[in-house]
């Protein structure tokens, strides 16, 4: 196996191994099988060729079908992983997953499992505009009954999206578009990682930067340019965002006293807003300065290159939020 692998072959290989080792695990979403080009990512390229186009099957453009159908799969015994090409295109099936998906565990009093996965891509950094690239997490991770995860390298790409298809409620995994290509450290053979569980990427003592998906990256790039000036960041990524991983966050921001938390989706009401309140209201007497928060700018995603820079979250603006609060 290769040393490196790119966000897009961590996705393909956890689809892969899923389905090599259980045949109720399918695949479905626009453009999925080999024929069609395998995905507009190319994601799934390979995968109907394995195992067949009755087991991988492009559907028509409608994603509330896919979703449809996909819920009916998971309630007769299969384990579906269903594509919606950007997130933005969620809001066609939104009455499928908040209303049945998330559901249906509680409203057959448990006697209904739905193991299903719903992948789709979003993120700004392209060029996509604002129809292609909001990062919706916020909506789902407020909805009961919704696993929402997202991950910030390949490997983890590979661990969280297997432990999404093996859990039995249904899951929403998040993937970035602007990080398909971007390589990192393979996985170690069979990875799976905990659903629910943080890591922390970078040990400090000054203050926690918690985040998740891509800003990651700039959270660490921007740690290790505070350590040049002396002062300690941990970063948190907390992998699951809903429901997150409350303990590692709490023993963070207690340790350092300080916490500033990142998403590239829009700032206000997103879910830095909960995190931050959760740390608030169990450690509003230990902590040394007030929490803030960086995120997207409140506006749709930009289509002109620098307002689109300007738009997203950035090394300089975590590093900046953190400068804040030490002075």
């Amino acid at each position: 196996m290769s040393e490196t692998i790119t966000f897009s072959q961590g996705s393909f290989m956890a689809m892969d191994e899923a389905m090599a080792a259980d045949e109720r695990v399918i695949v479905l979403g626009e453009d999925v099988a080999d024929e069609q080009g395998g995905g507009v990512w190319k994601t799934t390229f390979g995968l109907s060729g394995k195992y067949g186009t009755g087991r991988v099957r492009s559907t028509p453009i409608a994603e509330q079908a896919i979703i449809g159908a996909a819920i009916g799969a998971a309630m007769a015994g299969f384990r579906p992983v269903a594509e919606i090409m950007f997130m933005n295109f969620t809001t066609v099936a939104m009455d499928q997953i908040v209303n049945h998906a998330a559901k249906l565990r509680f409203m057959s009093g448990g006697q209904t499992e739905l193991p299903l996965t719903i992948r789709t891509a979003s993120g700004a950094g392209r060029g996509f505009a604002g129809q292609h690239s909001d990062m919706l997490e916020a909506w789902f991770a407020h909805v009961p009954g919704l696993k929402v995860v997202t991950a910030s390298s390949p490997a983890e790409a590979k661990g969280l999206l297997l432990a999404c298809i093996q859990d039995d409620d249904p899951c929403l995994f998040i993937e970035n578009s602007a990080t398909y290509r971007t390589s990192g450290p393979a996985p170690a053979p069979g990875l799976i990682l905990p659903l629910g569980k943080a890591n922390v990427a970078r040990a400090g003592s000054d203050v926690s930067i918690i985040g998740y998906g891509r800003p990651i990256g700039e959270a660490l790039a921007a740690a290790e340019e505070l350590a040049g000036e002396g002062i300690s960041c941990e970063v948190v990524d907390l992998r699951t965002i809903a429901p997150f991983d409350r303990a590692t966050v709490l023993a963070s921001a207690a340790k350092t006293g300080r916490a500033v938390i990142t998403h590239e989706a829009v700032r206000e009401f997103g879910v830095g807003a909960e995190v931050a309140a959760v740390i608030n209201e169990e450690l509003f007497g230990q902590l040394k300065a007030p929490v803030r928060r960086v995120g997207g700018s409140f506006s749709p995603v930009p289509f002109s290159p620098p307002l689109e820079k300007a738009y997203l979250v950035s090394r300089a603006k975590i590093a900046a939020a953190v400068r804040s609060i030490l002075n």
